[in-house]
């Protein structure tokens, strides 16, 4: 993906600077703050939240520097440190820790950092059944994995070097397979999969690469767009689901994984094209980021229908790119995937430019990423999309023909807030602070995270009111969360 340009509080000194004013407190309906944490004013990209004992984790993955700033002094240490991952023990949501800063690659956003992250408890791999795995992307040229079993003390496991670009990648804590987003070799892509028996993560075996048929090894004619992630449902739903393009090109693509990862190897044109079962192509004007699997969706107005009463989905999420809507808006698409050789967007959902004026806030409107936690609190129930300065949004999904906004967040800009600029005609710059919700993700007590890319932290949230009324929070068992009970009991 292509980043706009980045101005830091010393480049937007030497221009106009316009404060985001709707934007210097929170504005929410039905979703409320419990706690925050400014994450060093790093900017941030993915957060994960693991249960480990007692404790709640969370790990946030950050992008790289600006182009002033390449190092931000970690306070716990006192040492200026390329931003890489942040580890916080949100046990008490009111109050959230902060143990530890793992610094990431040197170089700035997209060059150096550590954005990706997935976190897989060692009692269901084959390696330390006391560890805990973080498997993260060391900016474009590695990927990590750490025991994080102490948090305040993660050890580096395996290092898995020589790519030339990486991203989001997805592991199957259950299985060990990882599909890891990877730049290879003499591939066309700048990202392209690489697949890994991680279940031993001492010991990484790697299995195959992946793409789209025109992206392998001496292919000609044009190049299919990048990939940008992916998320497996495992072995028993048999399917992966592959984004590739981000705000344009957009193809979201469905994969026999028992093909994938035991059929013919050699990135072939007829071997990368068996494994598909189907894919969907959306508008030049659109990407896909995030591909969110939603299966066996009961619709209530076809339930007097001889078929398609229940009804599959994969949510896809386009990615806004450039700055004040200086390209075509991005926006969620609700795919069905019932008959899986013939997709079909069933609908679409954007946050109303008005009456929030997001186009002149500064920074990016539109989406960026879905949740891809399926906890039974919200899973077919409510999703939550991050919409950068339009905050955070809870929609509605029990009917996806028709999704419905119920909830919505956007903090209030803090004194790291970084700005957001644009060149206008004449040569000049105009630059905005602005809040950048990038992602969301949920934990199975309930809570919603959001990390912003604008260096304004991560804010722990809740829903309230009607839109707390259509999750579930009973379906955690009494064998799950007594914090979950509490959290139920709430008003």
């Amino acid at each position: 993906m292509t980043f706009p340009r980045i101005a830091t509080t010393l480049l937007a000194a030497a221009f106009a600077v316009s404060p985001a004013a709707a934007q210097t407190k929170p504005e929410s309906r039905d979703m409320t703050l419990l706690g925050y944490n400014d994450l060093q004013a790093r900017s941030a990209y993915m957060p994960v939240i693991q249960k480990q004992g007692n404790r709640w984790i969370l790990y946030v993955g950050h992008h790289g520097g600006t182009r002033t700033i390449a190092k931000a002094v970690n306070p716990m240490t006192g040492e200026a440190e390329f931003n890489g991952t942040s580890i916080i023990d949100v046990t008490d949501p009111r109050r959230p820790r902060y143990l530890k800063h793992v610094p990431g690659e040197q170089g700035n956003y997209e060059q150096g950092g550590a954005q990706m992250l997935r976190v897989c408890d060692g009692k269901g791999l084959k390696g330390d059944p006391n560890a805990v795995y973080m498997l993260r992307s060391f900016g474009n040229s590695a990927h990590e994995i750490w025991n994080t079993a102490d948090p305040a003390n993660p050890k580096l496991v395996t290092r898995l070097d020589g790519l030339k670009g990486t991203h989001k990648s997805f592991w199957e804590c259950d299985t060990g397979i990882a599909y890891l987003v990877s730049g290879r070799g003499d591939w066309r892509v700048r990202r392209m999969t690489e697949v890994y028996d991680l279940s031993d993560p001492a010991k990484p075996v790697k299995i195959r690469e992946f793409g789209l048929v025109g992206q392998q090894p001496g292919a000609t004619g044009p190049t299919p767009v990048d990939l940008h992630g992916m998320i497996s449902l495992g072995p028993k739903a048999n399917r992966i689901y592959f984004g590739y393009g981000t705000n344009q090109g957009g193809v979201m693509q469905i994969v026999d994984r028992e093909k994938l990862l035991n059929g013919p190897k050699e990135p072939t044109p007829e071997n990368l094209a068996y494994p598909e079962v189907g894919r969907y192509v959306l508008s030049s004007l659109t990407g896909a980021h995030t591909t969110m699997p939603v299966m066996e969706m009961p619709i209530a107005e076809y339930q007097k229908d001889k078929l398609g009463k229940v009804r599959n989905f994969v949510v896809v999420t386009n990615e806004s790119i450039l700055n004040e809507c200086l390209e075509a808006r991005q926006k969620v698409w609700f795919v069905d995937v019932t008959i899986e050789k013939t997709p079909t967007a069933v609908s679409t959902r954007t946050t109303p430019e008005k009456p929030g004026n997001f186009c002149e806030r500064g920074g990016r409107f539109g989406t960026h990423s879905s949740n891809e936690s399926m906890t039974p609190i919200y899973h077919k129930r409510i999703m939550f999309f991050a919409h950068f300065n339009a905050g955070v949004r809870a929609v509605d999904i029990r009917d996806p023909f028709h999704p419905k906004e119920i909830a919505h967040f956007i903090p209030a800009l803090t004194k790291a807030s970084d700005s957001r600029c644009i060149k206008l005609e004449d040569g000049k710059e105009r630059c905005k602070t602005a809040i950048q919700t990038n992602n969301v993700e949920v934990d199975d007590r309930g809570y919603i995270y959001i990390v912003d890319r604008a260096n304004n932290g991560v804010h722990i949230l809740e829903l309230k009111g009607a839109a707390r009324k259509i999750a579930n929070f009973q379906a955690i068992s009494s064998a799950g969360e007594a914090s979950t009970k509490v959290a139920a009991g709430r008003k």
